[in-house]
């Protein structure tokens, strides 16, 4: 079949992901991934732009890995250099979900640091699923300039990426918890406790951090007159 046979179909789909309703475009992503077609692929990778529902993004990543993966890696990878950081999310999140290490080396440390916190917490999480074991120590010490970035969330995503590398990010942990900023000693305690315990809440371990960031900075007793 040529490609102007296939082009309406196309054209069809990205007029359907295009409507005014939430809930017809995401039957509309799911039906394209239940009937893959190689022609699709451009479309809903178009869309991860200018798409504002959540659940419907989340469906075209889903869509995307159900066709071919190595067209859709080759199609996702131009993504991560868009200048919209939704698309730099939505794309670092499929490749995430794809689980191919091909992808690994564009996984840079400008998105590991990525001025947006929704691109760098998805930054994190792809590279810590994606790190070959040879490489994790790197991506550690990439990850150690993050500690104490951002708000609750953001710091939870770093914090669990960190867990995702095992003892490859002990050295960094240790680090940062006798650095300069109390802040990014609270949050090197909070990852120690997630990387002890996976199961605790993070609200839990940043909390029993703060309190232990505090008494560590408290005066002496003999101290306290002078």
């Amino acid at each position: 079949m040529t490609h102007e046979g296939l082009e309406p179909v196309e054209n069809r789909l990205k007029a359907a992901l295009e409507a005014d309703s939430a809930s017809a475009r995401l039957q509309t992503a799911m039906a394209a991934g239940l009937r893959p077609n190689d022609v699709y692929i451009d479309t809903l990778v178009e869309r991860f732009a200018v798409e504002p529902d959540f659940f419907v993004r989340d469906m075209l990543t889903w869509a995307l890995i159900q066709h071919d993966r190595s067209r859709t890696l080759e199609r996702v990878l131009p993504e991560l250099e868009s200048p919209f950081p939704q698309a730099r999310s939505q794309a670092l999140h499929t490749l995430s979900k794809l689980g191919d290490r091909r992808a690994w080396p564009a996984i840079t440390a400008d998105l590991l640091r990525d001025a947006e916190d929704e691109v760098a917490r998805t930054a994190w999480r792809a590279a810590s699923a994606l790190v070959p074991p040879e490489e994790a120590a790197s991506l550690a010490e990439v990850l150690f300039t993050q500690f104490g970035r951002g708000d609750r969330a953001t710091q939870r995503s770093l914090s669990r990426a960190l867990a995702a590398l095992g003892d490859a990010a002990t050295p960094v942990i240790e680090r940062g918890k006798s650095h300069g900023d109390a802040a990014v000693r609270t949050h090197a305690v909070a990852t120690e406790q997630l990387v002890k315990d996976p199961y605790v809440g993070f609200d839990v371990a940043i909390a029993a951090a703060q309190r232990l960031v505090a008494l560590q900075g408290a005066p002496l007793v003999g101290e306290a007159g002078e």
